[in-house]
């Protein structure tokens, strides 16, 4: 069996501090990208958003119109019901 020496022991404790080090540099990349996963992901629920609100907006330009129709239908006697 190997004798355990003061030079074996800092000999692992090296390989240790490299492994670490590696580990250390993962770590950190994987923090970058879950930041700017983060950040896109802002973005799209931003846009997201925005488009629900564009088509609330139209939505309601159209119920507008359509009462604007009926008004109309009915002033001019306009009607789909079938004369008796």
């Amino acid at each position: 069996m190997a004798e355990v020496t003061a030079e074996l022991m800092f000999e692992v404790l090296r390989s240790i501090q490299a492994r670490l080090a590696q580990v250390d540099g993962k770590i950190d990349e994987l923090k970058q990208e879950a930041l700017a996963l983060r950040t896109s992901q802002n973005g799209i629920r931003h846009e997201i958003t925005s488009v629900f609100q564009e088509i609330s907006g139209m939505h309601a330009t159209l119920v507008r119109h359509e009462g604007r129709l009926d008004r109309i239908e009915r002033r001019l006697e306009l009607n789909d019901a079938p004369t008796l």
